[in-house]
């Protein structure tokens, strides 16, 4: 094999380069590197630092660096039907931020007028990225129980970010916002902790603002052929992360019935504006609340 074709001696000559100053060989090396899955975040991610020519930054204006540690980029990259897989992590984020943006202007709360946003459970970063180029790192703050992912938004998104807990009790929040979005952790959640954490996050909205999470709906159901109990829930402890304990992060799925219920005893029934079903990703419900 020779050294162009081995994605390992591509990285090391690319590293070479950059130390070298010549940042055209660089990207021409890490270009390589970067077809590579044993190479491809690494050889992304000094593309992306150093500003290389080719990087997905300069087409889509916005940080696009990955984080060794991020579960959901190793899904994309594992995943049968991801032919680029840096290309589909940073696009589904984007897809995220539109699917919000929609859902918040039927809400009647644009997105752009929003001038505080938590991002809970925002993992390493995959929609982050995006909502900081749309809103601005100043009115964003990420929360996550991984420390990790924690680190990773603060020093590489530039965000204000702060450790979750692992149980709802324990949660301490800087202030309260206007929009406190939780993107796929309800479908996550045991019964156990469900109600708790809709109750501990509504407590983080600002007067007027809104909660808005998403959960395994009716179709989701269909798609995995599972069976709800009578209240309309079904948990199995397993899930795409490797940093939390899959009895209390796995894969729940819930009837309309069963969140409006929930909705109604912790919160009141009121206070729900809208259910939108397989809203994100086509296959997510999401759920508006708003605060008084």
């Amino acid at each position: 094999m020779t050294q162009e074709q081995d994605p390992i001696l591509s990285l090391q000559q690319g590293e070479a380069l950059l130390a070298a100053g010549d940042s055209a060989g660089a990207a021409k090396a890490l270009g390589e590197a970067r077809r590579d899955a044993r190479t491809r975040l690494t050889a992304h991610n000094l593309i992306e630092r150093h500003g290389l020519d080719d990087g997905f930054g300069h087409w889509m204006g916005l940080n696009c660096e990955i984080s060794p540690q991020d579960d959901i980029f190793r899904f994309f990259d594992g995943h049968p039907t991801s032919i680029n897989p840096l290309r589909d992590y940073l696009a589904d984020g984007w897809r995220t931020l539109a699917e919000l943006m929609l859902l918040l202007e039927s809400a009647g709360r644009p997105l752009l007028g929003v001038g505080s946003f938590l991002e809970f459970a925002s993992g390493h970063g995959r929609f982050t990225r995006h909502l900081v180029k749309a809103i601005g790192a100043e009115r964003v703050v990420a929360s996550d129980v991984v420390t990790d992912a924690v680190d990773f938004a603060r020093e590489t998104l530039g965000v204000r970010a702060f450790a979750s807990a692992a149980r709802p009790e324990e949660l301490v929040t800087p202030e309260r916002y206007e929009v406190v979005f939780v993107l796929s952790l309800f479908s996550h959640l045991p019964k156990s902790s469900w109600s708790r954490w809709l109750t501990r996050l509504y407590d983080c909205v600002a007067p007027g603002g809104l909660l808005v999470f998403t959960t395994h709906g009716a179709e989701a159901v269909r798609r995995q052929g599972v069976t709800l109990d009578d209240e309309g829930f079904f948990f199995a402890p397993s899930s795409e992360s490797n940093a939390i304990d899959a009895q209390e992060y796995g894969t729940a799925f819930t009837s309309a019935d069963f969140v409006e219920a929930q909705i109604t005893q912790h919160i009141g029934a009121s206070s729900l504006l809208r259910h939108a079903p397989t809203w994100f990703w086509h296959h997510q419900d999401a759920w508006v609340i708003q605060r008084p």
